[in-house]
């Protein structure tokens, strides 16, 4: 194969340096010819052997680097799928086309999700690739191959119903064939002698009649069985579920028409086995497309609540109703009572009450007010509302929710490997196994039959070969023996196993306000032992607020400082106190000034604390953020630092007089700030002078600010200890803070770690797995997206940052911690589906596929029984739909109807 040549785009590199990396990188790669990486204009070429490397390689390496290659993905639904094989198939089809990272095709959502370098490929060389493997895939049109609703879903929901709507017709038109074929069959078994031999006034034999019946079934029922079989064995070089249809149905009525003929003396016809046969798989085929239809109906329901139109506001107060996907960031959208919220935005006037079940799981509407953010698609209760858009189209919250549910679903677990190994070689060692069975009864009729007859169960079809005493000759046998060991074997159910509970635990997920980023994920969550919580906005509301300022003053012999706190509760103090006012108000006011220009909920609590109580905070310049201690800012010339212990012991003030106070607060769980002051010595100090004995340092006091800790917090660290996981907390709050809000939830002080840098907090998470433990990290905020990705489990809590929720493997969409419980819940009853399926799929096939083999089973109920196998476990992941996560899911429960 020829070589070919890729351009990328590459995002984060910012000098020389970083595109020589990549360049480097490339080059390292086995198949790489040749590679350039240009700085200036962020992209990369190389040239690549694809026999001996792939795309999905180069992307890895420059990944791997530290940068990021951009790439799109597209969602494309594909019809004609059959079994497991047939994804892998589709998979390879498009992973070998130019352009084209990597491509997951699920069976059971019948749908490819396609990673491709922009530019590099289109979506016709996609559909074209598709084709050109025997699949059809759903054509859409421009603009709408993303999945993102509109045009997309109705193409594919129109796809999905014709092809229900085609298996039920070929269904019905081939039992109105069978229908007379079964009646004269059984007539033969339980009448005798009713059925004539020959057409009545002709002298042709009957069982032309029956041939006559099921030929139009073999030619049109059985027409996509065959063409699948060729497609499969020689453009793609495999063996499917098709091949075993088409053998089984075809040896059946090949053989029949060679005994019609006259060739094979005395044997039987067996026309109503071979149209049963495709009768009722094609059945089955049917049963599967609707189960799946209604297993992919929570996605669809989730579309469907999206508002048609829009109410936008005109500057000078006009309205006017535009379709949906008119609606532009930063329209302004009037939302009556009773109506839906058109897409995300901000409250910039009203209030109301929003119900948001639809997207969190919540049933108890959310109060809504100006500055509140709302999601497209909720609905208002009763107030009027005027929203001002902020995301539209694929960027609101609904549709995120979908596309990552999709890529959850492409995404497979790690059990699901076990299935594709044994699918690998699943059709081919039937194929032999039957053969083999043919070939052993042919040559070995009576000692086989009798081996049979010992065994404590029933006796073989039709009475057995004539050489050990049958009805039919020992060929004829043979058939039979062939014709039911291919059909009774069932690679479509063991490739639904683990996809069809996959689909139906994610879409569980989402609708309780659980993402899950990808099966396989939605399988580690199960193996969690430890839970690790971020404190702040976590754990806690996040929403800080200034309780305490404490003035430090001199001793009256004007020796050591000592403090002389006062809370905001004590308003009422004696006149002789004004001095301890103005140094409080003196330190509040400074402190104030250099926080005003940090946006951490600690410093925007002392900032609208100050300004609450009247005071006057100034301009501050030269603001520096110290991670980890606090923050610095030159206020009228001097230097002002709020921050903890060490920040100022670095200033060379000794923060020793403020420490009674600081226990205190600490104790009660309060994030305590001290304030000190830098001055020059002189103010006529030449400019050019800074040296430490031009200044001193002067402890001015200390600040409070208190956070509360979420109702639910609680709740949600005693049932998971309960489940017996170890929960843990870190922070970068300080010992004493940190150990407080631990008891008042629950966590055991031993397991709180307190005082971590904000690039700590992924070395405390690898420490705290070094042991072999699997940590899930729940955090919100910037500083915690590190943790997340080192964590065995990331998940971000859905009022976080994007940063941190592009980070994590799991996203709660509600803002509280008893939702990690539920994605554990989850996880656990999905993987508990998943292996009953895979119980089933497995057991089934090493159960039935001997019997067949053994002479045991008739080719119409194998077929009967291959047909139902796969319907069986769409259905039990279909009745998975019924559980809720408020509970632990078990068998005995769902028996009972509580799952």
């Amino acid at each position: 194969m020829s070589t070919r040549t890729i351009h990328l785009d590459v995002r984060g590199m910012s000098c020389a340096n970083c595109s020589q990396s990549v360049q480097g990188a490339l080059e390292a790669l086995d198949g790489v010819e040749d590679a350039t990486v240009n700085f200036a204009t962020d992209e990369a070429t190389a040239t690549y052997d694809p026999e001996r490397t792939s795309l999905a390689e180069i992307y890895d390496s420059i990944a791997d680097s530290g940068y990021d290659p951009v790439s799109e993905t597209v969602s494309i639904a594909i019809t004609d799928m059959s079994c497991a094989n047939c994804a892998d198939a589709n998979r390879t089809a498009l992973e070998s086309t130019p352009g084209v990272v990597n491509a997951d095709v699920n069976f059971a959502t019948d749908e490819a999700q396609v990673e491709f370098v922009p530019g590099a490929v289109t979506m016709a060389e996609l559909y074209d690739a598709i084709a050109a493997a025997g699949y059809a895939p759903v054509r859409e049109e421009a603009g709408d191959e993303d999945g993102d609703g509109g045009g997309s879903e109705d193409a594919r929901d129109v796809a999905r119903k014709a092809e229900i709507r085609r298996q039920k017709r070929l269904t019905l038109f081939g039992a109105a064939l069978s229908t007379p074929l079964l009646a004269m069959l059984a007539l033969h078994l339980f009448a005798p002698g009713t059925v004539p031999d020959a057409i009545p006034g002709t002298g042709l034999p009957f069982g032309w009649v029956a041939f006559a019946l099921a030929t139009p079934v073999q030619v049109i029922l059985g027409r996509e069985f065959y063409e699948n079989s060729y497609t499969a064995i020689v453009k793609n070089g495999t063996a499917n579920m098709d091949v075993l249809i088409a053998l089984g149905s075809s040896t059946a009525y090949l053989y029949s028409v060679v005994a019609l003929l006259g060739v094979l003396p005395d044997a039987g016809l067996y026309f109503d086995t071979a149209a049963l046969i495709l009768v009722f798989i094609t059945l089955g085929n049917y049963l599967e497309a609707r189960s799946k239809g209604q297993a992919s109906e929570a996605l669809r329901s989730l579309l469907e609540m999206e508002a048609d139109t829009a109410t936008l506001v005109g500057d000078d107060g006009t309205e006017r109703e535009v379709p949906l996907e008119d609606v532009t960031v930063g329209d302004r959208m009037k939302v009556r009572p009773g109506e839906k919220i058109p897409t995300d935005g901000v409250v910039v006037d009203g209030e109301s009450a929003v119900d948001e079940s639809m997207v969190t799981g919540e049933s108890v509407p959310v109060s809504k007010a100006a500055g509140d953010e709302v999601v497209g698609s909720t609905v208002n209760k009763n107030g009027v509302l005027v929203v001002e858009a902020t995301k539209v189209g694929s960027d609101t919250a609904i549709q995120q929710i979908v596309q990552t549910v999709k890529e959850a679903q492409s995404r497979q677990p790690e059990i699901q490997n076990l299935a594709d190994r044994i699918s690998a070689y699943f059709v081919p060692a039937v194929i032999v196994n039957a053969l083999l069975w043919a070939t052993v009864w042919t040559l070995f009729p009576a000692q086989l039959a009798g081996f049979v007859e010992a065994l404590p169960l029933w006796g073989v079809v039709v009475g057995g070969p004539a050489a050990a005493g049958g009805t039919v000759s020992t060929l004829e046998f043979a058939v039979l023996v062939f014709a039911s060991a291919v059909l009774i074997a069932c690679p479509c159910a063991l490739g639904l196993a683990t996809p069809a509970a996959t689909m139906v635990g994610t879409s569980i997920g989402a609708q309780n306000g659980v993402l899950f980023k990808g099966g396989d994920i939605l399988e580690r969550v199960r193996d969690v032992d430890t839970v690790v919580f971020d404190k702040t906005g976590t754990l806690t509301k996040g929403a800080m607020s200034l309780t305490d300022v404490v003035a430090l003053e001199p001793t009256p012999d004007g020796g050591q400082l000592r403090g002389v706190d006062r809370d905001e509760g004590d308003a009422d103090e004696p006149a002789d106190s004004g001095e301890r006012a103005d140094a409080e108000t003196e330190a509040l006011r400074l402190a104030a000034a250099v926080e005003q220009h940090s946006e951490h909920p600690l410093a925007q609590a002392i900032v609208e604390g100050a300004r609450s109580r009247g005071v006057d905070v100034p301009d501050s310049d030269d603001f520096e953020n110290v991670p980890g201690h606090g923050v610095r800012a030159t206020v009228a010339g001097a230097t002002v630092l709020v921050g903890n212990r060490r920040l100022l012991e670095d200033a060379g003030i000794d923060p020793a007089p403020a420490e009674d106070a600081m226990r205190r607060l600490e104790a009660d769980g309060k994030t305590a700030m001290l304030v000190g002051r830098v001055s020059a010595a002189g103010a006529d100090a030449d400019a050019g002078t800074d040296t430490d004995t031009d200044a001193t340092g002067e402890l001015l006091g200390v600040v409070a600010d208190a956070d509360t800790v979420k109702e639910s917090a609680a709740d949600a660290v005693r049932t998971l200890r309960e489940r017996g996981v170890d929960v843990q907390m870190i922070t970068g709050d300080n010992e004493r803070t940190a150990r407080a809000v631990a008891e008042q939830v629950g966590i055991d002080p031993e397991n709180v770690r307190a005082e971590v840098l904000p690039d700590g907090k992924a070395d405390a998470v690898d420490a705290i797995q070094a042991d072999g433990r699997k940590a899930m990290m729940v955090g919100d905020g910037v500083n915690d997206a590190p943790a997340l990705a080192a964590a065995f489990v990331g998940t971000a809590i859905g009022s976080g940052t994007d940063v941190a929720i592009e980070a994590a493997d799991v996203t709660l969409m509600r803002d509280d911690p008893t939702d990690v419980v539920k994605a554990i819940r989850v996880s656990e009853g999905t993987l508990a589906k998943i292996k009953q399926n895979l119980f089933w799929a497995l057991g089934y096939n090493t159960a039935m596929i001997p019997l067949a083999s053994l002479g045991l089973l008739q080719p119409i109920l194998a077929a009967g029984a291959m047909a139902l196998s796969s319907v069986s476990v769409l259905t039990n992941s279909l009745l998975f739909r019924r559980y809720t996560p408020d509970h632990d899911y078990t068998i005995l429960g769902f028996l009972r109807g509580r799952d």
